[in-house]
């Protein structure tokens, strides 16, 4: 194999697809990124047998072959390299080894047998459709913060992906939850979407592909099976394994009754919030809400540093209510916003409370109250 390829398209792919790659391995290939070149271009993969990023580059082949070499420690070389450089990647005679020249650079890395490298088949993906990146960003920036890390109950360490409602009320919906909160998000459902699975996408996989599509305007094609789902979109292709769970009935937990309603300005409140919880103790990190018909006073009370409170404008159409909730999820989710006005619909201080962006109607989350 002979490949010469310019230093910044090989190092933005070797970015993209080492960063799947663990950094510690039982399995030494597994650290390996496998370079193929035919045709004009190089293709690079890297997996850990639960995700595999494929991405190809343009290239000029003097000599077309197959090879792997260790991850990190080419990205390493690839990025101390100098802007403009011109790489040659060279495998001799022995196998064992590839060589990097750029300039007077030459680095020669141990390389193992591309044959040992697994590949993560798709197989059958029976559902296929597209979705603007701007779109499916915005569904994985909106939930993931709730995504369990709680490793006893694994099926809720993903984002739940599924179609919901008919004809023009379609929507494809992501739904991610703790136990503790709960962020739905949904956008109008893609053509070749309906009849899809409700798939549970991994952490891992859902951080890599927001990673990958950060930049892109384009579309995101996105195929999906029961057990593995695939995304593909400027040169890039991402599969993975999904999890194998099923996700509880979530609609259950979103009450239907909550008839007191408080508005209040996001940023004055999610400020408010920031201030009073720095005197809370890192374990509870309650605040109280004392809400009544035009205001909403915030309270922490630590025994062991002291108190805070402060005041915010506030509409509410009910009964005074003392309700407490977790400082950091409310801030969490008041970060979501992008309008002006966060709306609590509330029953009691010991029930869930739907928290939405009253100029957002496409998400909404579900928050379980403290007592305080």
């Amino acid at each position: 194999m002979k490949v010469t390829i310019e230093r910044a398209a090989f190092l933005k792919a070797l970015n993209h697809v080492q960063s799947v790659v663990e950094r510690r391995n039982t399995i030494p290939i597994l650290s390996n990124v496998l370079l193929q070149a035919d045709g004009g271009q190089i293709k690079l993969t890297a997996t850990d047998l639960d995700i595999e990023v494929v991405e190809t580059v343009p290239a000029d082949i003097a000599q077309g072959g197959a090879t792997t070499a260790p991850a990190h420690m080419m990205h390493d070389i690839v990025r101390k390299l100098p802007d403009g450089a011109q790489l040659e990647i060279e495998q001799g005679p022995d196998e064992g080894r590839i060589a990097i020249f750029a300039g007077r650079s030459r680095f020669a890395l141990q390389a193992l047998p591309p044959e040992e490298f697994p590949d993560l088949a798709a197989g059958d993906l029976t559902n296929r459709f597209t979705v603007p990146a701007a779109e499916f960003k915005r569904l994985i920036e909106k939930t993931r913060f709730a995504i369990s890390t709680e490793e006893t109950r694994y099926y809720l360490n993903g984002i739940y992906l599924h179609a919901v409602g008919e004809g023009d009320a379609a929507m494809l919906r992501a739904v991610a939850t703790d136990g503790h909160r709960l962020a739905q998000v949904q956008v109008p459902l893609p053509e070749g979407a309906a009849g899809m699975p409700g798939v549970i996408v991994p952490r891992k996989t859902v951080l890599e592909v927001h990673r990958l599509i950060e930049d892109s305007d384009d579309a995101l094609e996105i195929a999906l099976s029961s057990s593995k789902i695939r995304f593909g979109f400027d040169g890039i292709v991402l599969t993975s394994k999904l999890i194998d769970g099923t996700f509880p009935d979530y609609e259950r937990v979103i009450p239907k009754d909550n008839d007191k309603s408080m508005e209040v300005d996001t940023r004055l409140f999610a400020q408010a919030v920031d201030r009073v919880s720095t005197i809370s103790s890192e374990k509870g990190r309650a605040v109280k809400l004392h809400i009544s018909p035009e205001r909403v006073v915030l309270t922490v009370n630590n025994p062991d540093s002291g108190s805070a409170e402060e005041e915010v404008a506030a509409t509410y159409d009910g009964e005074p209510l003392d309700i407490g909730f977790n400082a950091r999820y409310l801030l969490d989710i008041t970060n979501q916003f992008g309008g002006d006005t966060a709306r609590f619909s509330l029953a009691d201080a010991g029930s869930p409370t739907i928290v939405s962006d009253a100029g957002d109607e496409t998400a909404l989350y579900v928050l379980m109250p403290m007592r305080v």
